[in-house]
């Protein structure tokens, strides 16, 4: 069963500062982060980042590598989300992506992430 989220992820996933950094791995183990401004929290269970131009990111997702999301809450405190991230584009999570994606930007697909792991600061949360 997928884990839930606590109260208090919710509430800083609502209260964060708009952009996340968003990490995969490449097959060589190479990291790559990108600032992703089009994301959501989706079904308490997983992140939503809108693929609107990766390009070592989508290479590296379709590898089959785990990712990593940081974030700010607005009270400063900061919040890692670790696991297992796929590309999509069908399905109900790219129609929830495609529906607060901005029409100006391309929506190619979703990176979907499934939370396995939540820490804040050296805290693990999950």
């Amino acid at each position: 069963m997928k884990p839930k989220i606590s109260v208090t992820l919710k509430r800083a996933w609502e209260n964060r500062n708009k952009a996340i950094i968003f990490t995969t791995v490449s097959d060589q183990g190479v990291p790559n982060s990108i600032y992703a401004t089009c994301n959501a929290l989706y079904n308490d269970e997983c992140i939503l980042v809108a693929n609107n131009f990766f390009d070592k990111t989508f290479k590296n997702i379709k590898s089959g590598c785990t990712a990593s999301i940081l974030f700010m809450s607005t009270d400063d405190k900061s919040y890692q989300i670790k696991g297992k991230v796929k590309h999509s584009t069908l399905g109900a999570e790219f129609e929830n992506m495609k529906s607060w994606n901005p029409t100006t930007l391309p929506g190619h697909g979703v990176a979907i992430i499934d939370i396995d792991e939540v820490y804040s600061g050296a805290e693990k949360l999950l």
